[in-house]
């Protein structure tokens, strides 16, 4: 019996230009007659969180029944594809959104507060200086992401914002990120600059420019390191890379053509073009820069923010004309309550995007989505009235065997959202006896 196979380091790079790509998982890393989740090389798990601010229409979110066999909601639809990897968790709730002793209703602090308490459970403290606590998806990063090029990456689809509540800091809204409790993470909302971070970047849009004249593509400086590579593996792994190298090149291609069409009578200095004129074409376009990010082990860890709390964004895309937030405020009138659904099932549409692609992305023995753990919700209720409780979440991802799938599980009113929290951190690895305002791990 002949054995073939060749054993690639899982930190094999390809470089040029200054940068280095990072390749997917091969099967040919994993040493030969070994099964594949029993190597050092088998796929890390992954862990994302995607924050979406003012709430949902409640009703239109829940599914009727609980366990197995539920029925998927208008606004949970676009996800029942994937049925047998999504869990919808109902009767969270994360009072601190109120203050610490919840008697705060003020809508102002409410949205300051609902941001910053998503991944940490924590008190946001008023003043100019921030104080919160770590994030979950920062204490994952020091457990799964120290031995990889960035421990977690940080997104956003709106820029920050620099006017806030008079008591607060704009920290609070700004990320849903915190290394330390006065450490906000920064979240970057342009794609050239997420696209160098992750392939190679540039000190200034001069030296940006440069580069770029210097050769059409990141990818053409590696061409010749990468034709020598495919002799040497076996077909499976050769079909794999194409379609890894293919989808970087198709996000390269796009980030230049957005670049190509943006205006040229605004002067930036030292501050490349490259957000995309549409919402769908701009969280598309991150979206993919991150499964591509988990694909290739640069991170395991990433957070997105689809909006900022207070944001009143207008999704062209839909038949919505409504301002986000102003939609939200639905006055219990059931005309708008039915559209602000509607804006929750388009966004839904956009999650669902993203767990098609981890799900159609190879990794190991399985697909990203069978390795990840992706959180999805808010922080609020409903909109209307500010409240923190039952919480729209659901979680998607296999988590390498640590999650099951097909569950609408519903705990009791007013469990602590930490709690789940803390049970996400077990099914990474991380073991903690309690995490933010958690009083308790739930059994996921």
């Amino acid at each position: 019996m002949f054995i073939a196979k060749k054993h690639l380091s899982r930190r094999t790079f390809l470089r040029g230009v200054g940068a280095s790509v990072a390749l997917p998982f091969l099967d040919s890393m994993a040493p030969a007659q070994t099964p594949l989740r029993k190597t050092a090389a088998s796929p890390p798990t992954r862990f994302s969180a995607i924050y979406v601010p003012h709430g949902a229409t409640m009703d239109k979110w829940t599914p009727a029944s609980e366990g197995t066999g539920f029925a998927f909601t208008e606004i949970l639809k676009p996800l029942e594809p994937h049925r047998d990897r999504i869990n919808v968790i109902s009767g969270l709730a994360h009072p601190y959104v109120a203050g610490a002793g919840g008697a705060d209703v003020s809508a102002g602090a409410n949205h300051t507060r609902a941001a910053a308490v998503f991944l940490t459970g924590s008190v946001p403290q008023r003043g100019a200086q921030a104080h919160l606590g770590v994030s979950v998806d920062q204490v994952a990063a020091m457990h799964i992401g120290q031995d990889t090029p960035l421990p977690s990456l940080e997104l956003s689809i709106e820029e920050a914002v620099l006017a806030c509540e008079a008591t607060f800091s704009c920290a609070y809204r700004n990320s849903i990120s915190w290394k330390s409790p006065t450490q906000p993470l920064p979240m970057q909302n342009n794609p050239r600059l997420v696209f160098e971070k992750l392939f190679g970047d540039g000190a200034s849009d001069a030296e940006r420019r440069s580069r770029r004249q210097d050769t059409r593509s990141l990818l053409d400086s590696v061409m010749g390191q990468l034709a020598t590579l495919h002799k040497d593996l076996p077909p499976g792994d050769r079909r794999r890379l194409d379609e890894y190298l293919e989808d970087v090149r198709e996000i390269e291609r796009r980030i230049q053509r957005t670049e190509a069409t943006a205006r040229q009578d605004v002067t930036l200095p030292d501050v490349p073009a490259g957000v995309p004129a549409t919402f769908a074409d701009h969280l598309k376009l991150l979206m993919d820069l991150q499964v591509i990010a988990l694909q290739s082990d640069i991170t395991r860890v990433s957070t997105l923010m689809f909006a900022r709390e207070l944001s009143n964004a207008v999704f062209p895309e839909t038949t919505i004309r409504d301002p986000f937030h102003n939609l939200s405020h639905h006055s219990n009138d059931r005309g708008n309550m039915d559209r602000f659904a509607q804006l929750n099932t388009y966004h839904m549409t956009k999650f669902a995007y993203l767990v098609d692609k981890l799900k159609a992305t190879a990794d190991g023995d399985g697909s990203l989505l069978d390795h990840s753990i992706v959180l999805y919700g808010s922080s609020l209720s409903d909109g209307n009235q500010h409240n923190f409780s039952p919480l729209p979440i659901v979680v998607a991802g296999g988590g390498s065997g640590q999650m099951k799938g097909g569950r609408h599980l519903r705990f009791p009113k007013d469990t602590h959202m930490s709690n789940l929290l803390l049970a996400l951190l077990d099914k990474l690895g991380t073991r903690l006896e309690t995490f933010g305002d958690s009083t308790g791990m739930l059994s996921i």
